[in-house]
């Protein structure tokens, strides 16, 4: 096979469309095992800062960047019409809900006519968005073949879904297990060609479908036992029980027992959404995916009961909701990240803000906010000191990002509200709140 003969080669052409969290780290890696690479994105802004050698995400370094970029690896682009000079077209879009929580596909349908516009014989195209079991088949072979191309045997189509953990210090793009699912045997061959030059281990499926569904399975599997937990906490909370020390006692049962952490909510691209991507496909097939939904409803209160706790401790000090001064510490959904996306601490700041709180913000990872589909609050991190601490009514401790001095911190602040457990050890009864 022409295209499998050239990826071995390292003499194939490689696109990569959307280079956000999920489509720059394979740039780095494709350009890194000597692959010419071009990637495709909307975002000019986002184009200009690449061709500078300039990464915009916090764990992918500007050297690496400037590395492939100076080597003639990399070329970044917003001219989509050079997608007829790749080989493989690896499509990394977002896939949102909307309005309504039902799975939002416009990025890939609108990708994929994109594609479907420059398709010639023998290329390769695979989806990494996370989607239900269907969408490459049902959704994406369709427009590719409107011009007469047939997946299989003029082109090839799979579907591998991205499995990047940000700022993962134990495993990297290259040390996941990539899942690879084809559309036809040869189709497979070649998506699992592509993927050996890059990847240490590959795990071929039976379909595209098989690929989907291990995707929401592994991120469901997630947000029900954290759904768990966070139930557990708001019970033992009335309780009078520390959920935090019922966890670490827990563990130490050598079977059986996986430890999952509760939180101020469900943040990242994948487990606040990837969910009711299945629980929408179950109803064409008249099936409830109850314990999917329960899930995240719990996940989904969880700001809520944040703010119920603050308010409360507030009131116990003679301090009203309306007029308080918040600083909410950590606007990244996980410790020592720079991403935002679908981040309790953005509900937090509605929820304080809509009762009349004057709310800031520090986060060392993200020096200002930007504009997002759902908030544009135009925030900017404040800076960490004594006297800025003491103006505070309340600080709320929404990420456990490692650089905070959580001692100084309670030393200086007149209450704080600890989501993550984070001021463990340190005693301060009077002033930590656990939420």
């Amino acid at each position: 096979m022409k295209l499998i003969d050239l990826i071995r080669k390292r003499n194939a052409r490689i696109g990569i469309i959307g280079l956000g969290y999920v489509g720059l780290p394979l740039v780095v890696e494709f350009s890194s095992a000597g692959f010419d690479v071009t990637g495709f994105d909307l975002d000019s802004t986002k184009v200009r800062k690449l061709r500078r050698g300039i990464s915009y995400i916090g764990h992918i370094p500007s050297s690496r960047i400037r590395e492939c970029v100076k080597k003639e690896k990399f070329t970044p682009t917003d001219d989509f019409s050079l997608i007829r000079e790749v080989d493989c077209i690896i499509i990394c879009v977002p896939t949102p809900l909307n309005e309504h929580r039902e799975p939002d596909l416009s990025y890939v349908v609108s990708t994929t006519r994109t594609v479907a516009g420059h398709l010639r014989k023998g290329q390769l195209v695979i989806l990494e968005s996370t989607t239900y079991p269907g969408t490459t088949e049902e959704v994406m072979k369709p427009i590719l073949e409107e011009g007469g191309l047939k997946a299989g045997k003029d082109f090839f189509l799979a579907y591998s879904p991205e499995r990047e953990d940000p700022n993962n210090r134990e495993f990297s793009t290259r040390t996941i297990p990539k899942v690879v699912g084809g559309y036809t045997k040869d189709c497979l061959m070649a998506a699992e060609t592509l993927y050996n030059t890059i990847i240490e281990k590959t795990v071929p499926v039976s379909s595209t479908k098989t690929a989907e569904a291990t995707k929401l399975l592994e991120n469901i599997y997630r947000a029900v036992n954290i759904a768990l937990v966070n139930e557990m906490k708001m019970l033992f909370d009335r309780m009078g029980i520390d959920v935090w020390e019922v966890i670490e006692a827990s563990k130490t049962k050598p079977f059986g027992f996986q430890a999952f952490y509760p939180g101020p909510g469900l943040g990242g691209h994948c487990i606040p959404i990837d969910p009711f991507y299945l629980t929408w496909k179950a109803r064409e097939y008249d099936f409830n995916t109850r314990f999917i939904e329960l899930a995240g409803e719990i996940n989904t209160f969880m700001p809520y009961f944040v703010f119920q706790k603050t308010l409360k401790a507030l009131n116990e000090r003679g301090k009203s909701i309306r007029g308080a001064k918040i600083l909410i510490l950590g606007l990244a959904y996980k410790r020592d990240v720079d991403d935002i996306r679908e981040s309790p601490s953005l509900k937090l700041i509605e929820l304080f803000r809509k009762e009349g709180a004057r709310v800031d913000y520090n986060d060392p990872h993200i020096p200002e906010t930007h504009r997002m589909r759902k908030y544009d609050f135009r925030m900017k991190s404040v800076n960490l000191s004594a006297g800025k601490l003491r103006k505070y009514d309340c600080v709320v401790i929404a990420t456990d990002h490692s650089s905070y001095d959580y001692p100084f911190i309670v030393k200086h602040a007149s209450l704080v509200i600890d989501t993550r457990n984070a001021t463990a050890g340190i005693r301060a009864k009077r002033k930590i709140v656990k939420a």
